[in-house]
């Protein structure tokens, strides 16, 4: 499969197991494109971790698995240093975020110490244990679902947490007709069991390499720093007193790539900004002032609306 189809055809693939839920499967494939890493939002049972795992086996390579507790303790994610009697010498033993794809579930029910782990990996694609640095495989996806904030039990996020993930999305309940397929069987579990990649390491890195070299006008580079501008600027009143990084910003237009890459276009418009806008940036908004995931996409896009769209 050439790389300029890899996109559409894990899209394809994922819609086979999350049901009625295009935009937000396109969005997920967009940040992987992007090497980015994927947050998951949403109430208990409405398909986050599905939708995970439909990713991670449509893109092959290996999988980790984490479940995130109260206990749990960095040297679970990362692994740990032991030492091997038989050669008298310390033997590095890698926990589940050496593989290509790392699933988080529930990340927000894992402790701040526990949740610290991932963050030079997310960043730099390494981890250092016991001051030995360990290359991760490439390429190398966080995809973590979490629960509402505020939800019994769970310890937020705190902002740079957020800064490294390149989107998050919301499912929200299924429309009544999709629920109907699900009663009858179609999609959810048993199509994920069913599921085969379309792809290998290999051939997303090749994908993601084509993304990255899209066609972008100068006018869509300004509209994309008009919009971290805008964020800056107090046009919403959930930017905090930072706006959006400058990492934020990189990721604003580094998704919309991958958006378009989805599409098969060479090229990208106004139109891929603004349709990966918010979740790129409400979960980083959110994140600065610990208030909703419904609210900062609202001011998102309430900001979106003060920003004038070039024509190219």
């Amino acid at each position: 499969m050439s790389p300029d189809g890899a996109g559409a055809a894990i899209v394809t693939n994922v819609e086979r197991v999350v049901l009625g839920k295009p935009a937000q499967v396109r969005l997920v494939v967009a940040a992987l494109l992007a090497r980015g890493h994927v947050l998951i939002e949403d109430a208990p049972g409405v398909g986050k971790t599905l939708l995970a795992k439909a990713v991670a086996r449509s893109i092959g390579g290996t999988v980790g698995r984490v479940q995130g507790t109260a206990d749990l303790l960095p040297a679970d994610i990362t692994g740990v240093t032991i030492f091997d009697q038989e050669r008298r010498d310390w033997d590095f033993r890698p926990g589940p975020l050496f593989n290509h794809v790392l699933l988080v579930d529930e990340i927000n029910r894992a402790t701040p110490r526990a949740q610290s782990a991932l963050l030079e990996a997310m960043a730099e694609g390494h981890v250092t244990v016991d001051g030995s640095q360990h290359a991760l495989p490439e390429p190398f996806l966080v995809l973590a679902t979490q629960n509402p904030f505020g939800d019994a039990g769970t310890f937020p996020l705190i902002a740079g947490e957020y800064d490294r993930f390149a989107v998050s999305v919301s499912l929200g309940l299924p429309g009544r007709e999709v629920e109907r397929e699900l009663l009858r069987g179609n999609g959810g579990i048993a199509a994920l069991d069913a599921l085969v990649p379309v792809t290998d390491p290999n051939g997303l890195a090749a994908c993601q390499r084509e993304a990255a070299s899209l066609h972008v006008a100068t006018a869509v580079e300004d509209y994309v720093l008009d919009i971290a501008e805008a964020t800056r600027a107090g046009s919403t009143r959930l930017n905090g007193e930072r706006g959006i990084s400058p990492r934020a910003t990189q990721s604003l237009l580094a998704v919309a790539k991958g958006y378009a890459a989805t599409t098969g276009r060479g090229y990208v418009t106004p139109d891929d900004v603004q349709a990966v806008a918010n979740a790129v940036l409400a979960h980083r908004m959110q994140g600065d002032t610990m208030v909703g995931l419904t609210a900062a996409s609202a001011a998102v896009a309430e900001m979106l609306t003060s920003v004038a769209v070039p024509t190219v």
